[in-house]
């Protein structure tokens, strides 16, 4: 089986990471069988996509670009041509916000949600974004958003808020997850304006950075970044709130310190959590009680380099990819999907510095 794999990476230093050795965002068509993958198209120009989401047939891509000391960042919207294995420029606008952090497309395909990370002060400052997708698939401009504020305990990391992540939960609800300020924020959107339903506080100094959501839509899970832990909570009647369950280590106790987790991915049956490791430089497995929304901790494998950024599980959930953002590759982890364990297979894609995998059917 074939499908597309999306891959955005550094191609503009920065103070905050180790190197930029790569060529911005390239589409590459996946083989299951062979784990090879051939390169089919790339955009040079789109500078340091560091989250991209591809529409699921593949035929349009919306990269942010993470711009240091900019105000804002830009988030760009490109045609990809399969037949011609060509990517097209169609548009780009200003994110409303600096150190843009994460995107995702609504259910209805109405729009892209976009999050901006934020550092220092300056300019929009805006938290979350929603961008109207034209019939082209080019974005209009960003007229609605919504601003965060506050801090956490960690003064080096959580002076400020810093958005990290947006996940539809539902039609138009939307959770936020905010590392600076320790909050997990949904919001609504109805009549082209977000609404805040409601505010869920993490552990002071977790740092929640990413969420999986569960495929029964009655559980999500949160991987902190700043504490190494993944929690799991049972969203409320309406999808309007959330209640913590259980919170568990990504590592053991005596690598925590050393370790910043970074991605959450679940398996297509709802199954399996796999948490990535940056510092322990592994990838962490868990099971899911689909009844309880319980975690069993599976341990920890190498994640076959430095920094793993960003997971992706192929679409028939067969592999793990693990972006190696210090080592210029992707690792390719075969998956048992019955005991959800994962086997290094010794074979990667040489990319450099790989920041986000994403699927899209061929």
């Amino acid at each position: 089986m074939k499908h597309l794999l999306f891959i955005g990476t550094l191609n503009q230093p920065t103070s905050y990471f180790e190197g930029a050795n790569g060529d911005g965002l390239s589409v590459h068509l996946f083989d299951d069988e062979t784990l090879t993958a051939e390169r089919l198209a790339s955009a040079p120009q789109i500078v340091n996509p560091t989250f991209l989401s591809p529409t699921p047939d593949g035929s349009l891509v919306y990269a942010n670009s993470e711009i240091e000391g900019w105000y804002e960042g830009l988030v760009t919207a490109l045609s990809f041509d399969r037949r011609a294995a060509r990517l097209d420029h169609l548009n780009m606008q200003p994110s409303l916000g600096a150190t843009t952090a994460h995107n995702a497309i609504s259910r209805d395909g109405r729009h892209l949600f976009v999050v901006n990370y934020a550092m220092g002060a300056g300019g929009p400052d805006q938290a979350l974004v929603a961008f109207e997708r034209r019939a082209d698939g080019s974005l209009a401009p960003g007229r609605i958003s919504a601003a965060q504020s506050g801090t956490g305990p960690n003064a080096a990391r959580q002076e400020r808020s810093h958005p990290h992540s947006v996940t539809e939960m539902a039609p138009n609800l939307l959770l936020v997850a905010d590392l600076g300020t320790d909050r997990l924020t949904v919001y609504s959107l109805e009549d082209e304006q977000l609404e805040k339903i409601s505010v869920t506080a993490t552990r002071p100094g977790a740092g929640p950075r990413h969420v999986a959501l569960h495929p029964s839509g009655r559980f999500v899970f949160v991987i902190n970044e700043l504490d190494s832990t993944v929690a799991s909570y049972r969203i409320g009647v309406g999808g309007k709130s959330l209640e913590e369950i259980a919170v568990y280590p990504t590592v053991p106790d005596q690598a925590a310190a050393a370790n910043h987790a970074s991605d959450l991915q679940i398996s297509p049956d709802g199954r399996f959590l796999y948490g990535a490791n940056r510092g322990h430089d592994s990838i962490a497995a868990f099971a899911v009680d689909a009844e309880t929304g319980r975690l069993s901790p599976m341990g920890q494998v190498l994640c076959g380099g430095r920094t793993p950024r960003n997971l992706a599980i192929a679409p028939q959930g067969g592999h793990l990819l693990c972006a190696n953002q210090d080592s210029d590759v992707v690792s390719i982890f075969a998956r048992d999907a019955e005991a959800g364990s994962l086997v290094d297979t010794g074979k990667s894609i040489r990319i450099g510095t790989p920041m986000c995998l994403r699927f899209a059917r061929a």
